[in-house]
């Protein structure tokens, strides 16, 4: 097999880069904000939104069934999750008769209830989508949570929960997006018994 010049260092480069922006502190914060109020949505019957473009919108349909599935433990009430990002037809509905824009936001003027969590994904935290989409969640009277990077964007002020993760790189803020939403559910799978939540 030919050697590939430059891989080795390449990969040892990205890894470190990587590890440099998976801050404790911003993953231990995100997850002591967010586990309270999806235990009490759980508890609830509330349901929780997952909505992002390109990569982000892959992370909202992976996570959704993550935290629908993974967390099923016997004798626990089952998270109520749904990906806003996954409905092609009606995206593309909303898209072609309103705006790209609105894309999200629609759904969540559907589908919204007071207490349910919208949990927006973008990278650069200034998607007008997802923007909008918050808006109308925090007028539904819902908890907003932002995954986010390169300084958090506009979605930091409309977040009731911003996460946002030290970096300007979008594949180290998507390494980091996924790791902190992979933790999120092996914890409420495994270490948080909460009997009959």
């Amino acid at each position: 097999m030919s050697e590939l010049p430059g891989l080795e260092r390449y990969v040892r480069t990205y890894l470190e880069e990587t590890r440099a922006v998976l801050d404790e502190k911003v993953l231990l914060d995100g997850l002591r904000q967010v586990v309270p109020i999806l235990l009490r949505a759980r508890a609830d019957g509330k349901v929780v939104y997952f909505f992002g473009n390109g990569g982000s919108a892959a992370t909202s349909s992976h996570m959704s069934q993550d935290l629908g599935k993974l967390t099923i433990v016997e004798g626990r009430r089952r998270f109520r999750t749904q990906a806003l990002s996954d409905p092609l037809p009606l995206i593309l509905a909303w898209a072609n008769d309103a705006s790209y824009a609105e894309i999200f936001a629609e759904q969540v003027k559907s589908h919204g209830q007071p207490g349910d969590i919208a949990i927006g994904i973008s990278g650069s935290g200034n998607s007008p989508n997802v923007l909008r989409a918050l808006e109308e969640a925090r007028k539904k009277g819902m908890t907003t949570v932002g995954l986010i990077g390169m300084g958090g964007g506009k979605m930091r002020a409309l977040c009731d929960i911003p996460i946002v993760v030290p970096s300007h790189n979008m594949q180290h803020i998507e390494d980091a997006h996924h790791l902190l939403l992979h933790l999120l559910t092996a914890y409420l799978r495994d270490e948080h018994p909460a009997p009959g939540g």
